[in-house]
């Protein structure tokens, strides 16, 4: 297949990033050719490699939490990321951080770092869906962190947040799903 036929099968398609299936459906190519026409294709600049086996249009501009929220699902972009982009957090995390109800992993993709952070899944809850990626309302995020914070797991950067936009309501109605040492870690963040 030539890369202007794979770029305009791809185009035609709605997703943001092709994994190695998606590209042996689209070019009809058995995987060893398939692997042969990728490296050329990426030396090329058709396609870049985003992660892997994981693959985008080259020149084209993706969001990096976008695949990453479909490759590794359920998640949902929470803590410091989700704080980070409701201005809660004064910060750019260098990492983009999802909460999962499976295994805790990370990868890199298109060259940011990805992390996946175990929850139970009674606390899998207050996020929306904004545009195709699933995000933490900033109150839950905050919850999230605070959780993490309680098993030793992750620090909060307190001097570098500014909590006055956070519901205090919606935070009441949260806590009370998570441990008590989480409420009492929320009391001294506010203090």
């Amino acid at each position: 297949m030539k890369e202007k036929e794979l770029l305009k099968a791809l185009k035609g398609t709605t997703k943001q990033f092709f994994t190695i299936s998606d590209l042996e459906k689209v070019t009809s190519l058995d995987r060893n050719s398939l692997y042969v026409s990728l490296n050329r294709w990426v030396k090329g600049g058709a396609l870049e490699r985003a992660g892997r086996n994981i693959y985008v249009i080259g020149g084209e501009p993706v969001r990096p939490e976008m695949i990453a929220g479909q490759v590794y699902f359920p998640s949902y972009l929470s803590f410091e990321s989700a704080l980070s982009r409701f201005g809660v957090l004064n910060l750019l995390p260098y990492s983009i951080t999802f909460a999962t109800t499976r295994k805790t992993k990370s990868s890199t993709l298109l060259d940011r770092r990805v992390v996946y952070r175990h929850l139970k899944k009674e606390l899998f809850f207050g996020y929306t869906n904004e545009e195709g990626l699933y995000v933490a309302e900033p109150e839950k995020a905050l919850l999230d962190l605070v959780y993490l914070r309680s098993l030793g797991k992750a620090e909060i950067p307190s001097g570098e947040m500014d909590l006055r936009s956070l519901s205090r309501k919606t935070l009441r109605e949260y806590a009370p799903r998570f441990p008590p040492r989480v409420t009492e870690s929320l009391e001294e963040l506010f203090s």
